[in-house]
């Protein structure tokens, strides 16, 4: 742990959390995480780190590197995998579960109006303001995980590369984080000056605060309970092909849609707009499970809704059974439907980090791979900062397009339809966070009312 100087103000150690204050907490992040991996990952940095000090920053950045190099949504295994620091694999189970279990239950019960009356109006009105404050939220995030992540002129450059290959180039999110994580790794056998300022330099100030966040229990597990998580994981993962053998007329359009996302589970890098395009041709053109443009209605329901992004394959797989009941009731079928879709998408998310994370923490006494992870964290910063801009523009912007130049490939707004609204209640937010202090949950109540009010009447 890096030593504190005496010019620092020592702070009392927070007491470690019981599990029922974790669940608390893991339950109010559930309800309030809006916004994509963004919006999420600056509300648990905000919460875990700033707030409460359980985790250090440090251990933050160490687990968000890991689950950046995951498929699924990075945002939920982050939860997971600080929950299991904290309490376990209960702890990860609670927290990765609460992270999802608000947003997929709202998910569903649009996903059944949308099925029944096809608008989605008076959804847009209720969450304009909403999506507003949440850009505030992430800007106010990028800001403090830049200002502790990027100490050094080389990982603001690393930071800089990573969001001009994203947003500029288009490269895919999984090429950008290994190679920041290779370039880590070399530049840490060679010149590790590079990517951390001297020890007892002024960057460190900012992790001083003393925090739980470096005293977990050690964790390391043996071969054999390795292997027993991934029996467990593979037996979870495919029960519930063994319930839609008992319908009444066999397992009709689920196995398809069971099979379908459990492939999707393991290729989406980068959460989920890195498959949108592939699995909106799927569901119409392969297995017509949607009609065309109902991808970019389920996209609006999960980008206004509390969870992953990715709860957009649960409005699929809702109305995928909707249409193909296999003699239930269709509502019925669609609760199914999307029940199906959500589990097998989620449950391998807990098993990379009850699998992986042991390992990962033992990585924190490698010096080239501390290094390696070090990097990623500068190029997650870059990953964040390509966020905010693709959210923004969509929130503040009514049409936004794309350019294309070569090399070059980049969403570009139309000045025209500069929504000056969305910029009024945005800067509102930012003076509710930034200025005030108000918190989180006021500027969103207050973002949402005035938002809702706003839109409504004009």
């Amino acid at each position: 742990m890096t030593p504190v100087t005496n010019d620092l103000p020592k702070k009392a150690v927070p007491p470690h959390p019981s599990f029922r204050e974790a669940l608390a907490v893991w339950a109010k992040i559930g309800l309030l995480s809006f916004g994509g991996p963004a919006g999420q990952i600056a509300l648990m940095h905000k919460e875990l780190v700033d707030e409460r000090r359980w985790i250090s920053e440090s251990r933050f950045l160490h687990a968000l590197n890991y689950c950046m190099l995951l498929p699924g949504p990075e945002a939920q295994q982050l939860a997971v995998y600080i929950g299991w620091l904290l309490h376990g694999t209960r702890g990860g189970i609670v927290a990765g579960t609460l992270f999802v279990l608000p947003g997929f239950l709202v998910i569903c019960a649009l996903s059944a109006a949308y099925a029944l009356f096809q608008r989605t109006d008076w959804l847009q009105n209720l969450f304009f303001g909403l999506k507003a404050a949440v850009l505030a939220i992430v800007l106010e995030a990028l800001v403090r995980v830049a200002s502790r992540a990027l100490k050094t002129p080389f990982t603001r450059l690393l930071a800089a590369v990573a969001f001009i290959c994203l947003f500029f180039l288009a490269l895919p999110f999984p090429l950008v984080i290994a190679a920041a994580g290779i370039c880590g790794y070399l530049v840490a056998r060679t010149s590790p000056g590079l990517l951390q300022p001297p020890v007892g330099h002024k960057a460190h100030a900012p992790d001083m605060p003393s925090v739980i966040g470096d005293a977990f229990p050690d964790r390391r597990r043996r071969f054999g309970a390795t292997v027993g998580i991934v029996i467990a994981g593979a037996v979870l993962w495919a029960a519930p092909f063994v319930v839609l053998m008992l319908l009444p007329e066999g397992p009709g359009a689920f196995a398809a849609i069971g099979v379908f996302f459990s492939k999707m589970a393991v290729v989406t890098f980068g959460g989920a707009y890195a498959v949108l395009a592939y699995v909106a041709q799927q569901a119409v053109e392969t297995y017509h499970w949607l009609k065309p443009g109902e991808m970019l209605d389920g996209l609006a329901l999960a980008e206004t809704t509390p969870g992953p992004l990715v709860l957009v394959l649960s409005f699929v797989g809702f109305l995928a059974a909707f249409r193909d009941t296999a003699g239930l009731d269709p509502l019925a079928a669609g609760l199914l439907g999307a029940f199906l879709t959500t589990w097998v998408t989620f449950v391998p998310c807990f098993l990379w980090i009850f699998l992986g994370a042991p390992y990962v923490e033992r990585l924190r006494a490698n010096a080239a791979l501390s290094g390696a992870l070090a990097a990623i964290s500068a190029a997650v910063v870059g990953v964040i900062l390509n966020l905010a801009v693709w959210f923004g523009l969509h929130v503040l912007f009514r049409e936004v397009g794309s350019l294309r130049l070569g090399p070059i490939s980049m969403a570009l707004p139309e000045p025209g339809s500069l929504d000056a609204l969305s910029l009024l209640l945005t800067v509102a937010a930012a003076v509710m966070l930034f200025r005030l202090r108000l918190g989180i949950v006021y500027t969103l109540l207050v973002c949402a009312v005035a938002g809702f009010a706003l839109n409504a009447l004009i």
